[in-house]
This record gives structure tokens, C-alpha cells and sequence, in this order.
């Protein structure tokens, strides 16, 4: 009688275990990746504990607001969603697409605005898909979202008349214009890019995130890239700026900080090394992932303004 409680006992407990291994990277897909309601990845700060997040935050809404005679809501329909984006015309003749990274909205991405206002640029600061004013569910981490950046690119050269378009991304949203900008459809005014903290693989990335949270990557990562698979249909396994970059024929600004624990600097020093079009890699030595402005504010700008005038990118400049 006892044997066969502690074998029915036994089986409960594996049974159990089992189900919360693979269960929770389900959890985890949904939590992270998933639109699982209309208030989620809403125009808010995304992380009401961080106070750097909070601060990047309130400076982007400010900037927004100090700007706003300038500042024009406008939308486009591409792949069967409405989009949304804020659209700053400061009299120039070209602009800049600034893309967040997940969870984050066109108000945040006024935190990164400023040096491009300054250099001569029109911004267009995206609500990506999935986020803020903008439809959708799933965040395939790029994979789809870039041909959004395509679409939005043709709308600030056909209808709002810019000559060229600069991209300016922001982890995700960096590899989202790398994919962009190396796509075939890609015209000509899509001139640059501007990344911040791009990873080498979202799978990488993840498992760096796994690994300093101190959660077991298997099966969580298997679960997870199966999904962004099952829903972007591109391979979310091995597939990412690493495997891209070699492609891409704009000129490219990499700024990274030593102090990423999700984009490495040994990771970040492959993608430059593999990376064939002009380019330059700036280091920062302080600033979490996403956060590099913030600690080394001056440094940054110049850093953007400098690669603009190297390239022969700006308008003449914005006082």
C-alpha cells in the first residue's frame, strides 16, 4: 500500500514538474512578446521601477511637448494594420526614423530625438506594431516589423517629401532597420542606420537576459524561438543581424556600452567585425542595455551628430 502511495506520489510530482517546465516558457512568450490586452505596451513608461526608464521617459514626453506647434499624429495601413507614429516637420528637407525597442512608444523615442532636431532632421517617432496607438498582437522581434519601417520610409518620401531617411534604432528596433534596410525593396533615400545595442540573434540576446535573471534556458529558449518561428515564419533559431549584416550596403553608426549584459561586447565586436559597409563603432563606458544615453548624454549626441556630418547626411543643421 505504501510502495504504490509513494509511486503515485512520485508520478504526481513529475507530472507537475513537467507541466511547469513547459508551461512557464509559454508564460514567459506571452508575457514578453504578446499583446495580451489593449492597455499593454500603451504611450506609458514601461517600467514604473526603473528610475533611469522613468527619467528617459518624462524627457522624451518633454521634448515631445516643447516641440508639439511641430508635432503632427499620422497613420498608415501596411500588412493589414493600422499604424501610428508622431511626426515632428521642422522645415527640413530630410528625417529620421526612430524605432524602440519591445514595449516601448513613440513618447519614449522622443528621448532620442534631439541630435537629429539639431542636425538638420524631420522625425518620425514610430508607435512600432503591436504598441502604443498602433494594431497587432504578436512582437516577432523584427522579423515582419521591418517591412513597416519600409512602409513608413515611403510615406516620409512620398507624401511628406523627404529626400533621404535616416534609422535610428534601439535593440530590437535596430535589428528591425537592419532587416529593413537590407531587404531588396529597400529604395535608395533609406540611407543609414543608427543602432544602438543591436544584438547578434534575438536567441542570443534572450538567453543573455535567461542567464543574468538566473533562469534555466532549456526548454525555455527552445519554447520561445518556436513560437516567434510559428508566428513571424522566419527562423527565429539562427536567423538575426549576425546573419544580415554582411548585406547591407548603408553606412553604420554602432554605439554600445561595456556594461550591456544583454547585447556583449564580444557579440557586439562580431557584428562589426562582419559587417562590410562604411562604418564605426562607438563604446560607451557605462549604461545598461538601452540606457547608454542617459549615463553619457553628450557623448551620444556627438557620437550621432559626427557620423552625420562624416556622411554627408544632414540638412545643414537645426539651432
Amino acid at each position: 500500500m505504501l510502495k504504490t502511495v509513494l509511486i503515485s506520489a512520485c508520478i504526481f510530482m513529475l507530472i507537475n514538474l513537467l507541466a511547469l517546465i513547459f508551461i512557464a516558457p509559454f508564460i514567459i512568450y506571452r508575457i514578453l512578446l504578446v499583446r495580451t490586452k489593449a492597455e499593454k505596451w500603451q504611450r506609458k513608461c514601461s517600467d514604473v521601477k526603473d528610475l533611469e526608464q522613468i527619467a528617459m521617459f518624462r524627457e522624451g514626453e518633454e521634448w515631445g511637448e516643447r516641440h508639439r506647434a511641430c508635432r503632427e499624429e499620422v497613420r498608415i495601413v501596411n500588412d493589414g494594420f493600422r499604424l501610428a507614429a508622431q511626426y515632428f516637420d521642422f522645415g527640413c528637407d530630410r528625417a529620421a526614423i526612430i524605432i524602440a525597442g519591445r514595449s516601448e512608444s513613440c513618447l519614449y523615442s522622443c528621448y532620442f530625438a534631439e541630435p537629429y532636431r539639431k542636425m538638420g532632421f524631420n522625425l518620425l517617432l514610430l508607435d512600432n506594431r503591436c504598441h502604443g496607438l498602433s494594431e497587432g498582437k504578436y512582437n516577432n522581434v523584427g522579423f515582419t516589423e521591418y517591412a513597416d519601417v519600409l512602409a513608413w520610409g515611403r510615406f516620409l518620401h512620398d507624401e511628406k517629401k523627404n529626400v533621404s531617411v535616416i534609422c535610428h534604432g534601439i535593440c530590437i528596433g535596430a535589428a528591425t532597420a537592419l532587416y529593413a534596410l537590407t531587404d531588396s525593396e529597400c529604395p535608395d533615400y533609406m540611407c543609414a542606420l543608427v543602432a544602438d545595442g543591436m544584438f547578434t540573434t534575438f536567441r542570443d540576446t534572450f538567453n543573455n537576459h535567461l542567464k543574468k535573471d538566473g533562469h534555466i534556458r532549456f526548454p525555455t529558449t527552445l519554447m520561445v524561438m518556436s513560437l516567434i518561428s510559428k508566428h513571424s515564419h522566419a527562423d527565429a533559431f539562427h536567423d538575426g543581424p549576425i546573419n544580415r549584416i554582411h548585406k547591407c550596403r548603408k553606412p553604420i553608426l554602432f554605439l554600445y556600452s561595456r556594461e550591456d549584459k544583454f547585447s556583449l561586447p564580444a557579440e557586439a565586436e562580431r557584428l562589426y567585425e562582419k559587417c562590410t559597409s562604411r562604418k564605426k563603432i562607438v563604446w560607451f563606458d557605462r549604461g545598461a542595455h538601452s540606457h547608454v544615453r542617459i549615463n553619457n548624454m553628450e557623448r551620444y549626441d556627438s557620437a550621432i551628430c559626427e557620423f552625420i556630418a562624416e556622411e554627408n547626411l544632414s540638412d545643414g543643421g537645426k539651432s
